[in-house]
């Protein structure tokens, strides 16, 4: 895994993030890496992830746009801009940090949306994104936490997290990705 060194990461995350987007990629690393102990992972690689997951977060619209233009994408992904940054984060992952390991990325081009059948690697560092405690309210993250504790947690999780999507995307009549509802009925 030919990549630029934790440290100097960091240091380019900190000048490219705002202050909560940094302390939420510090969590998700965290997350990720107690989940890859847990599932008996690679927890360096898990941490890595983490950390790198949200690096297209902030990037300026017009790069960003650029970008896209090279991506493929899956259908209705180009609708919600707020999912963007996973397939931008990991055409950057690659570039700025010279990530090669096909692991990490993936688990960073399908950290927001999801898909069918990820594997248990793309599975926590999905579900660190999420109950991340630095900067996730614990009302949230506490009960899914939890399910992580029992039988077939990770899928089960990854249930509770769809479903909460799903209502906050209703709630707020939002679209709704055919991905999302094809990932949700396939973990029922």
């Amino acid at each position: 895994m030919a990549c630029m060194e934790i440290e100097k990461i960091k240091q380019w995350l900190k000048a490219n993030l705002d202050n909560e987007r940094y302390e939420h990629s510090l969590g998700t690393a965290e997350c990720a890496a107690k989940l890859a102990k847990k599932f008996k992972l690679n927890e360096e690689k898990a941490y890595l992830a983490g950390l790198i997951h949200d690096c297209a977060k902030c990037l300026p619209k017009n790069e960003c746009n650029e970008i896209l233009c090279k991506l493929e994408l899956c259908e209705g992904e180009f609708e919600n801009c707020k999912t963007h940054h996973a397939p931008i984060g990991k055409y950057k992952a690659t570039e700025i940090f010279g990530i090669d390991d096909n692991e990490i990325l993936s688990a960073i081009r399908w950290h927001t949306l999801g898909r069918k059948n990820m594997t248990e690697f793309e599975k926590i560092i999905f579900l660190a994104d999420k109950i991340e405690t630095k900067t996730r309210p614990q009302e949230y993250t506490a009960p899914i936490i939890k399910i992580l504790e029992g039988e077939n947690g990770l899928d089960k999780a990854l249930l509770v997290c769809y479903k909460n999507t799903i209502k906050s995307l209703v709630d707020r009549n939002l679209k709704i990705c055919t991905l999302t509802i094809e990932i949700y009925n396939s973990l029922l």
